[in-house]
């Protein structure tokens, strides 16, 4: 039987797009035009597999329709579609069970993969854990649409320029990616502030993984490349950077 989802958005172009994709992957799929209707629709949530949930609606907006949902069915499956993309949303929404996010507009690619990346988790609560050699715990980084990064330090041993990430993709799958901090950043950053921070400082590390994050929030995918190349810092950056000043070398 095919999988039943619930979209819940009130822009009816968006609704419309993502209704037609769903439908020519095979699934069933109903509408509601705001939180209110969505809920009434959902019911006990029995019918439905997964729910697609825009955060910016009139009247229930998509965090406070979320909370309802779950309070309905705790193990509803709740992917959020969200041009508005925020840390803080993250944070709100993944506290209230959010299983995914995918940011608008998307296309019919992305949607298809976040409604399999949803099914094919677990309804239960699950926690990752993951271990790293000499008893030093990788940094973990979860972006909005449900990729993993862990940064993989050893990769300095042998090019400080470089940072190697390992991530997981939504559905679990492990992949390696080099991000090449290029000279022309490093000297940029020296001119701008009056002193250098070397390609080892922490501070690329920091600005490696934000490249890396933005690329998977944007792209919904790994570089095909398996590489990316910091070049170009905006100016808030360069600010960030003047602040590492006592942590040379860290």
């Amino acid at each position: 039987m095919a999988e039943r989802i619930l979209i819940i958005d009130d822009e009816d172009h968006i609704r419309r797009m993502m209704r037609l994709a769903l439908q020519a992957s095979g699934y069933r799929v109903g509408e509601a035009k705001d939180g209110a209707e969505g809920i009434d629709l959902f019911g006990n949530g029995s019918r439905w597999d997964v729910v697609i949930l825009d955060q910016r609606m009139p009247g229930l907006n998509g965090l406070e329709t979320l909370a309802q949902l779950k309070q309905r069915n705790p193990n509803t499956r709740v992917v959020m579609a969200t041009a508005y993309a925020s840390i803080e949303l993250a944070v709100d929404a993944m506290k209230l069970g959010a299983t995914d996010f995918v940011r608008k507009p998307m296309t019919p690619e992305v949607l298809r993969k976040a409604i399999t990346a949803a099914l094919s988790k677990s309804t239960s609560t699950q926690v990752m854990s993951v271990s790293a050699p000499a008893q030093k715990p990788m940094v973990q980084t979860i972006t909005m649409n449900g990729f993993t990064i862990l940064d993989d330090e050893p990769a300095r041993s042998f090019n400080a320029a470089h940072r190697r990430f390992v991530i997981l993709s939504p559905d679990g799958d492990p992949s390696e990616v080099l991000v090449e901090i290029d000279a022309e950043a490093i000297d940029y950053v020296r001119r701008m502030i009056g002193w250098l921070l070397p390609a080892e400082n922490s501070f690329w590390t920091s600005e490696a993984r934000r490249l890396l994050s933005d690329f998977l929030w944007h792209e919904g995918k790994v570089p095909p490349t398996k590489r990316l190349v910091l070049k170009d810092l905006e100016p808030e950056r360069v600010l960030v950077a003047s602040r590492w000043k006592w942590k040379r070398g860290a």
